[in-house]
């Protein structure tokens, strides 16, 4: 969408060349004006992202480039269509817009934003723009707080001119990725969400089963409130979210400029709907704006575009920030040796402090090959040359005087951090004896099975899931300096 000013013809007779001046900067003002409340001209963003005192700013982007160009391929992968591939059609929400990498639906706009515009053709026909980080291991350290940021507008446009907008700034729990239907269980925080223009921001958690559960799905457990101050959709506002792991219980928070409007603690939830949400590598982070689709909250309702609905209005996002502060573990720098050390906090890295984590109960089901509620670490980052070698792995593990339990490892690989898993390796589980004490469950077992091929790695991944495959109870697994994978990378 493009706007043109044609200059009038130069007047023969008229004000003197101070006041045609002062008049032409009149216009060009209330000319201003009227695109910024319009949202066709965007205001400046605030510069680099803001200095947290007390917090560690582990990943950010805050949108510098030039006009129309995409956002940084380094830092966020474009989704395109009206699904991911072999995923729930339309998003799995009834949204309508088709996502596309045009600059017309999603590029920066050259004063420090990211501009996302929903746009309708001739034939009715919706696109936008949807993204999401690359990394998918933001997570709270244990015993700390992770923090996940952004100041955005949402898009510029109220009342029936509204109708079916539907922005939105979250994260979704990293095992969604590649497996498009273990929503809700995988964990969902809607930091900032909106609908039909409404001066309202929605906090919303996702979890557990669908319908109903834990978190009353499709609904989720939320709460809105008004925008301090100017509306949701006439200026900036900071929208957060926050994992808390250094109180007990832990505790779940959602910030409106700072301003705290919903919490909730793991109190509140069944032990294994907590742990399928965050005993996991982490989240990633999205942003996009539908039009159309079911908004999962029984007071806004549906999202649905009509003929009154105006097209082209934008959100704006002046940065994406995360943050943590206190505990260990959580987002690491790229490991420097092929030796990765599983600690607490679900990072594989140098040796940390030794402890133990739990491996769930298979229940007395047999989940062989299949990952159930696993602990799981990642690494990102990783660079190296493939050797040519084989992955190996010493696991510390330890059933107690369980009977007949057995714990089963995967091994995947991610060589350029595009979200997808070139190699997958799944090793035949390991019958523990019902003595206490610890055990070593090694390659020595062999490969169940394996998917793609091996090679080197370039900013890429590498994730360990470690289950109980077999069994009626629970079992430990050591951390720290007590269990090891070799990669094979130089």
């Amino acid at each position: 969408m493009s706007t043109q000013t044609i200059a009038p013809p130069a007047a023969r007779h008229g004000p003197g060349r101070g006041a045609r001046l002062a008049l032409a900067a009149l216009a060009a003002g209330v000319l201003a004006l009227a695109l910024l409340a319009s949202g066709l001209l965007a205001p400046s963003a605030r510069g680099a992202v803001p200095p947290v005192p007390g917090w560690n700013l582990v990943w950010s982007d805050d949108f510098d480039g030039p006009a129309r160009s995409l956002p940084s391929s380094a830092n966020w992968q474009i989704d395109i269509g009206h699904n991911y591939p072999g995923g729930p059609a339309n998003w799995g929400t009834g949204e309508r817009q088709r996502y596309t990498d045009s600059p017309d639906n999603l590029s920066l706009d050259g004063n420090g934003n990211l501009r996302i515009t929903p746009l309708r053709d001739s034939a009715g026909n919706w696109t936008s723009g949807r993204i999401e980080t690359r990394r998918a291991d933001f997570k709270a350290p244990a015993g700390g707080v992770l923090r996940i940021e952004s100041r955005l507008q949402m898009p510029n446009v109220t009342g029936d001119a509204a109708l079916g907008y539907w922005p939105a700034f979250w994260a979704l729990g990293s095992p969604y990725r590649g497996n498009y239907w273990n929503w809700p269980a995988i964990g969902e925080f809607d930091v900032m969400e909106n609908v039909n223009g409404l001066n309202s921001v929605w906090g919303v958690l996702h979890c557990g089963v669908n319908p109903g559960g834990d978190c009353n799905e499709t609904q989720g457990l939320g709460a809105s409130r008004a925008c301090p101050g100017s509306t949701c959709q006439s200026a900036f506002h900071t929208y957060r979210f926050e994992w808390d792991r250094s109180v007990t219980p832990n505790e779940l928070r959602w910030y409106v400029d700072d301003q705290l409007f919903h919490r909730l603690t793991q109190s509140r939830f069944s032990a294994g709907t907590w742990s399928n949400m965050t005993e996991h590598a982490g989240y990633f982070i999205l942003l996009n704006v539908a039009m159309g689709g079911a908004f999962p909250d029984g007071v806004a309702g549906f999202a649905t575009p009509t003929s009154a609905t105006v097209p082209g209005r934008s959100m704006l996002v002046d940065y994406v920030a995360v943050w943590t502060r206190g505990g260990s573990g959580g987002p690491t720098d790229p490991p420097t040796s092929n030796t990765l050390h599983l600690n607490s906090g679900g990072t594989l890295g140098g040796a940390g402090s030794p402890g133990t984590v739990t491996l769930a109960s298979a229940g007395g089901v047999n989940r062989d090959g299949t990952p159930y509620q696993p602990q799981t670490f990642t690494a990102s980052g990783v660079t190296g040359r493939y050797n040519g070698g084989a992955t190996r792995f010493d696991l510390q593990v330890d059933a107690g005087t369980t009977v007949a339990n057995g714990q089963q490892v995967r091994v995947s690989y991610d060589r350029t951090g595009d979200g997808s898993w070139d190699r997958v390796e799944t090793y035949h589980y390991f019958a523990t004896d019902p003595v206490p004490g610890f055990e070593h469950y090694t390659e020595a077992r062999g490969l169940k099975s394996a998917t793609g091929g091996l090679g080197d790695m370039a900013n890429g991944r590498v994730r360990v899931e470690v289950w109980n495959a077999i069994g009626n109870g629970p079992s430990t697994l050591g951390v720290g300096d007590r269990s090891v994978v070799r990669i094979p990378f130089d």
